[in-house]
């Protein structure tokens, strides 16, 4: 039990660290090529349409980082 907590931490601790560094992941559905990849009727890869869920940049915000960034602005909003 108590060595399951300590590897969650450290889980949860890198992960923290992972968004603070490197806010910015690759977009899951594109791949991070900004556009999706399609296939012809004969096989042969062809450049789709842009990616809507990143806007055609290839790149999304963390989950994590999102968090952070909504609890940043509640905090501020509260200092005022």
């Amino acid at each position: 039990m108590f060595d399951a907590f300590v590897w969650l931490c450290i889980i949860t601790a890198g992960y923290i660290m992972l968004c603070a560094r490197v806010p910015f992941g690759r977009c899951r559905r594109c791949k991070g090529f900004g556009f999706i990849i399609r296939r012809t009727r004969s096989g042969h890869l062809r450049r789709g349409r842009d990616c809507r869920r990143c806007n055609a940049t290839g790149v999304r915000l963390r989950i994590g980082r999102r968090i952070w960034n909504a609890w940043d602005r509640a905090r501020q909003d509260n200092a005022r």
